[in-house]
């Protein structure tokens, strides 16, 4: 039997905050998912300084300054006005969920479809907070295994526009993309039920039109591994977190022009020199583990995560997930091993998720170690 994670129903943004067992967690999304230099040394130094100095990257290419006091929130958000990081209102900020892949350029099919999708976000129906769409369109898709409820893809005949949870999508030439997205939102907003919150759902209930199951999207390619790359320097952080006061000294050292947000716990030092890129961390073993902050920092959460997280990517070889509670939110596809917190102790699942009905439960950390001596 599976457990049903409680759900907040929201995300929290900059305008409207979440409390964590460290403080309020106020969440920046950057535009086409990039900051200029200006952005990147103006965002750290406020997470310094209005937060613990520590930054996270979520699963949809934002980024996250905790540990904020009440009394520091209201100069942090100034500070981001200033930056150009503050949307206007908290409806704007909440509408304006569009995962892009990072490896865009100016002008190039990606910057032009998501700048025609951000200017109709006013268009879109009342949706769920966490209702997103993905503009996935490189060569090769790269967002297939990240959150979104309507993709933007090639095809081998052009490009799609699919529903997730949907094998095909419907075939559209570049400029009718947005009516597209626009119409595909209006179907989910009169279909889904009350509790329906994500396209996945709704596809499992009802028959999309045929319409929008004509073409395949193109398979997916591989995520870029920490190390050079043709755009700069990708740099992988341990379970999606860093220090601020690090990032502005790696933007400085490296010559770096701008700053790249991806949902792989990956950074792109957009410019960065090679030959300054020596120093660099890879954090390249603990891309296979990942680990949401846990207890203390969740109040959902019962148990610590990371320093078994730790543990369990020196000894295993696949993908392992170690989750505070069942919502699972450090990884939304599959895991080799997943472990769940619940009361203290963790549940343990194999080839599945967070949310999935467990093999044994009720265990100890070394237990786990134990138990995955005797069947690896």
């Amino acid at each position: 039997m599976s457990v049903a994670p409680a759900v907040k129903g929201w995300c929290p943004g900059a305008h409207r905050p979440m409390m964590s067992g460290d403080g309020l967690i106020v969440r920046v999304r950057p535009y086409f998912a990039r900051l200029n230099a200006v952005q990147v040394q103006g965002l750290c130094e406020a997470a310094q300084t209005y937060g613990s100095g520590v930054l996270d990257l979520t699963n949809r290419a934002n980024l996250q300054i905790r540990g904020v006091s009440e009394q520091g929130q209201m100069p942090l958000l100034q500070a981001l006005d200033d930056l150009g990081l503050l949307d206007l209102s908290p409806e704007l900020e909440a509408r304006r969920n569009v995962l892009v892949t990072p490896f865009w350029q100016d002008g190039d099919a990606t910057h032009r479809i998501t700048r025609d999708l951000l200017s109709r976000l006013v268009q879109l129906p009342d949706l769920p907070a966490k209702f997103g769409l993905a503009v996935d369109a490189g060569p090769a898709p790269l967002l297939q295994e990240d959150s979104a409820d309507i993709r933007v893809e090639r095809s081998a005949q052009g490009w799609c526009v699919r529903a997730d949870g949907a094998d095909r999508g419907k075939p559209v030439a570049e400029p009718e993309i947005g009516a597209a997205v626009l119409d595909m939102a209006r179907w989910f907003a009169a279909q889904r039920t009350a509790e329906e919150r994500r396209m996945r759902a709704v596809v499992r209930r009802v028959a999309l039109p045929a319409a929008w199951r004509e073409v395949t999207p193109l398979p997916g390619g591989p995520r870029p591994a920490p190390g050079m790359h043709p755009l700069g320097a990708v740099v992988g952080a341990e379970f999606g977190q860093f220090e601020a006061a690090s990032l502005a000294r790696w933007m400085v050292e490296t010559g770096a022009q701008a700053l790249r947000v991806t949902p792989w716990r990956r950074i792109v030092l957009d410019g960065a020199a090679p030959e300054r890129c020596d120093d660099l961390p890879t954090a390249e073993i603990m891309m296979r583990a990942d680990a949401c902050a846990g207890a203390p920092f969740c109040t959902g959460a019962t148990v610590e995560t990371r320093a078994l997280a730790r543990q369990l990517a020196t000894v295993t070889q696949g993908s392992v997930h170690v989750s505070g509670c069942a919502k699972g939110c450090a990884r939304r596809g599959r895991a080799d091993l997943t472990l769940i917190g619940r009361d203290g102790r963790f549940d343990l699942v194999r080839q599945g998720h967070a949310w999935d009905a467990p093999e044994k439960t009720g265990l100890r950390p070394d237990e786990i170690l134990a138990e995955l001596k005797t069947t690896p």
